[in-house]
């Protein structure tokens, strides 16, 4: 167990893996995470007032309906969360990525991934993740990143690949929504990967990282339907991305 720590005070405890031997085996080592997110950005709600206004109530009212279109084109933006962020989640984010452009809807979408940890940040995923995906016919071309409190702000939908994940991403939620202007009720975003799978019955996407190549093919088993369930639901529930 390591101690990450956050910008100020903060302590987040996360599982460490994925180390190397270069790192130090006192198990009191810590690391620091950064956040992007600034502390004096706000977030404020669209608003009209008439009183000494330039605008007429008419050409107010247009603005209002622009606001709301502007809302319904923008793209549905999907997040993918493991611990490193090296194997399963930008295996997660090429497999969703492929998808979506078969489809036909790659403008309608943001898609990125990130990790609990800061320990790869930059680092291109893992080879052994790209060779397997590549044999798919999916290219993995993102690079690691942590997560940080704005990913609660401007993706519509999180996606962790396992319980600790998951429990790991709310409890930076937990910590950052006191610091930073992230609305209250952005935990409702954060899903497990394996909750969209059909055909599969396993809850949780494994970490093949210290496994064999036969690890690698089962996360993507995995990740291929659950991405195929995923864009069906999101594509239901948002009738606007294959209206306009």
């Amino acid at each position: 167990m390591r101690t990450l720590y956050t910008q100020g005070t903060n302590l987040i405890n996360l599982p460490f893996c994925h180390c190397s031997q270069s790192l130090s085996p006192n198990p009191n080592v810590s690391f620091l995470v950064p956040s992007t997110h600034s502390r004096n950005s706000s977030l404020k709600p669209f608003s009209i007032s008439f009183k000494n206004s330039l605008f007429s109530p008419i050409q107010a009212s247009s603005m209002a309906s622009s606001t709301v279109t502007d809302a319904t084109q923008k793209p549905f933006s999907v997040l993918f969360v493991c611990l490193g962020n090296i194997c399963r989640s930008p295996a997660a984010e090429g497999v969703f990525t492929d998808l979506v452009k078969k489809r036909g809807f790659d403008s309608k979408f943001r898609i990125d991934s990130a990790g609990t940890i800061n320990y790869h940040e930059g680092n291109e995923a893992d080879p052994r993740m790209r060779a397997a995906s590549k044999r798919r016919g999916i290219e993995i071309t993102s690079r690691s990143r942590p997560i940080k409190s704005s990913d609660f702000v401007e993706f519509d939908i999180i996606l962790a690949m396992d319980k600790q994940n998951k429990e790991d991403i709310l409890e930076a939620f937990n910590r950052w929504k006191f610091r930073d202007p992230i609305p209250d009720d952005a935990h409702k975003k954060v899903k497990l990967m394996c909750s969209y799978c059909k055909k599969n019955s396993e809850t949780e996407v494994p970490d093949p990282y210290y496994g064999g190549p036969q690890g690698f093919e089962k996360v993507l088993d995995l990740l291929e339907d659950a991405c195929e369930s995923l864009l069906d639901d999101i594509l239901a529930e948002n009738k606007h991305i294959q209206e306009s």
